[in-house]
């Protein structure tokens, strides 16, 4: 363990396994399936090689990550969760909506990861899902869940197409605002979707600046 707290606590034990930068970032990147190490630096372009090969030692060593060979014709290494880590993915989501709420809509020079929205959907909306088919057209991706199960890509006959920009997106998640979403299907069943996501509450308000005298 990188850092110790010396205190009997659950939280202080979790922080101890996980609470190093960059460490749940990558439990973010495995949750969507085993990836090479080459993968997992590009998917975090800041990380330092040095950095990301410390982290996955210690994730291997917490029995949060492991590894494994993959058979010919592609016998590349990747790193997975074990079913330890995957239990990691109600505490993601729950820091995820906690999170937005004073995160803000993406602006015009935010980049977005490839791959983001199907992760979003993975992490935030198809653990609560009811049945069906949905498609999300959402800044340039595409991603779907079917029962409960996000995938890349777009679904076979969905129930409903939703298409917006990213901003949009965040602003129907976060406050219900339908303006430049386009829905094709049955409404019904991304309303329900949404509503069983939870949306966060309202974000906090800023601290006021404090007086100098």
């Amino acid at each position: 363990m990188a850092k110790r707290y010396d205190q009997y606590c659950p939280v202080a034990h979790a922080l101890e396994l996980v609470g190093e930068r960059w460490s749940l970032l990558i439990v973010r990147e495995l949750l969507t399936g085993p990836k090479r190490y080459t993968d997992l630096a590009g998917a975090l372009p800041h990380i330092g090689t040095n950095v990301l090969a410390a982290r996955l030692k210690e994730l291997e060593r917490c029995g949060i990550v492991g590894k494994r060979r993959l058979p010919p014709p592609t016998p590349a290494q990747v790193y997975e969760l074990t079913p330890y880590g995957v239990a990691l993915k109600p505490v993601m989501r729950e820091l995820a909506l906690w999170g937005i709420r004073s995160l803000g809509a993406p602006q015009e020079d935010d980049e977005l990861a490839p791959g983001w929205l199907e992760s979003a959907l993975d992490t935030v909306f198809a653990p609560v899902a009811p049945p069906g088919s949905l498609e999300f057209r959402v800044g340039g991706e595409v991603a779907s869940i079917v029962d409960g199960e996000a995938r890349h890509g777009p679904a076979e006959q969905p129930d409903v197409v939703l298409e917006a920009d990213t901003d949009v997106f965040y602003y129907l998640f976060v406050e219900r605002r339908w303006d430049g979403v386009t829905v094709d299907g049955d409404r019904s069943l991304l309303e329900r979707l949404l509503e069983a996501a939870a949306p966060p509450a309202d974000a906090p308000e800023p601290a006021e600046p404090a007086m100098t005298s």
